[in-house]
């Protein structure tokens, strides 16, 4: 396999596009519909939505997960509010401060070795409210499954979402991979999302076997108010709807989501348990979803990512995120590791 073609561990991203989803756009594709939304594919689509989180979810289709997240915080915010975050969480490291542009709100963050907030890490940014000197927080965002790889369960869910509202603040998931933590938990969507107490869920695809278009949930009435015209001002209103839609059809028909997900958690515990034998690699996290985070020397790292690439995650401490996807294969996983194994013998030789 040439390099160019190799299905590396950068990032689930990089992966191609299930054929069930090609084949549903390909099937899309015929003749004129209205645009914008207003066809039967979308109020297809919306109808799965409603189903799976429930009769009142409104549900508004975008181009990117940052759009989702960005847009849905815009929605429960006004300029004075700050958002409350995990520092590694992607609103704060990966959005290039759209967040922060586009909602005017401060974002607060807290510490959290595992990528997962608790009620206790929150305490010292809920202070001055109704405070004209201080920004008012009004939303904390949590990401299930966490850039970590960690998981929430739904207790745990629950006991933030209920603090939360006790002090009339508002709860968001950034779920770009909210199926990779349902298959860990093996649970439905629901019951660590809606019945959990979550106010609005950007709901993503992309990581998981779609070419694009994430869903920003509104899962509680009265939130989405006015939000058509926030997409619309925010250039996320899809004039050819039918083709985002059609992939959200053929991602939930037959629980294709779900195969994809296990797929891909199954394979980062493969990729876990045979790198877990190198003499020198060192895991920092355990594995719940998809993600493997490893420490490996700077010099070996770089010769092994020229042929399969992956990113460093934190340089000072030389550790690496593998992030494994729904067409990662065993073939995959023994190649590079067997490559890690033998730089790794070098190395330490």
């Amino acid at each position: 396999m040439k390099k160019n073609e190799s299905r590396g561990f950068a990032s689930d991203n990089n992966s191609g596009i299930h054929p069930d989803i090609m084949k549903e756009m390909e099937a899309v594709n015929k003749g004129h519909v209205i645009g914008y939304g207003d066809d039967t594919y979308t109020r297809e689509a919306e109808e799965l939505f409603r189903i799976i989180f429930g009769s009142e979810t409104e549900v508004f289709f975008v181009f990117t997960g940052t759009a989702a997240n960005v847009l849905g915080l815009k929605a429960l915010t006004r300029s004075w509010n700050s958002i409350i975050t995990a520092f590694t969480a992607h609103i704060e490291q990966d959005e290039c401060g759209a967040p922060e542009k586009f909602t005017g709100c401060k974002l607060l963050t807290v510490d959290t070795p595992e990528g997962k907030i608790n009620k206790d890490m929150l305490t010292r940014h809920l202070h001055g409210f109704d405070f004209e000197h201080h920004s008012q927080p009004k939303v904390v965002s949590i990401t299930q499954s966490t850039e970590m790889g960690t998981v929430y369960t739904p207790e745990e869910v629950s006991e933030l979402a209920e603090f939360v509202h006790g002090h009339g603040m508002l709860l968001h998931m950034d779920g770009a991979r909210i199926a990779n933590a349902a298959a860990a938990l093996n649970l439905p969507f629901r019951d660590f999302t809606t019945d959990a107490g979550v106010d609005v869920l950007s709901f993503g695809g992309t990581k998981n076997g779609m070419m694009y278009g994430e869903a920003v949930c509104f899962l509680r009435n009265g939130l989405s108010k006015d939000f058509k015209y926030i997409r619309k001002q925010g250039m996320q209103l899809a004039s050819k709807m039918r083709y985002v839609a059609a992939q959200f059809i053929a991602y939930f028909r037959n629980d294709l989501w779900l195969k994809n997900a296990v797929h891909a958690n199954n394979m980062a515990a493969a990729l876990a348990e045979r790198i877990d034998g190198i003499e020198g690699i060192n895991r920092t996290q355990e594995v719940y979803s998809n993600g493997v985070f490893v420490t490996i020397p700077g010099t070996v790292a770089d010769e092994v990512r020229s042929q399969y690439f992956f990113y460093p995650w934190n340089e000072e401490l030389s550790e690496y995120r593998l992030m494994t996807s729904w067409d990662t294969t065993g073939d995959d996983i023994e190649n590079f590791a067997a490559l890690l194994e033998n730089k790794m013998k070098e190395y330490n030789s």
